[in-house]
């Protein structure tokens, strides 16, 4: 996969102002707070950047952390 060079301004133009702050600044969301917590759907889960495929639905599980989890990526 090659590298996306962007901007911030460039960055922020694409992301809500929360995802920028997760992706692209290193922070997190508040624990018990994403609804990823309750997606029971089959399917991908995909890189909010980029769009690419990062973890298949059958391989997350309740870790109990209050964060999305999964057992192996894409």
């Amino acid at each position: 996969m090659s590298k996306i060079s962007k901007t911030d301004a460039e960055w922020k133009a694409q992301l809500s102002d929360e995802a920028f702050h997760v992706a692209r600044r290193h922070g997190t969301e508040r624990a018990f707070t994403s609804p990823l917590n309750a997606e029971k759907r089959a399917g991908m889960f995909a890189c909010v950047c980029c769009g690419k495929p990062v973890f298949a639905s059958a391989a997350k599980f309740d870790s109990g952390t209050g964060w999305p989890s999964f057992y192996e990526p894409t």
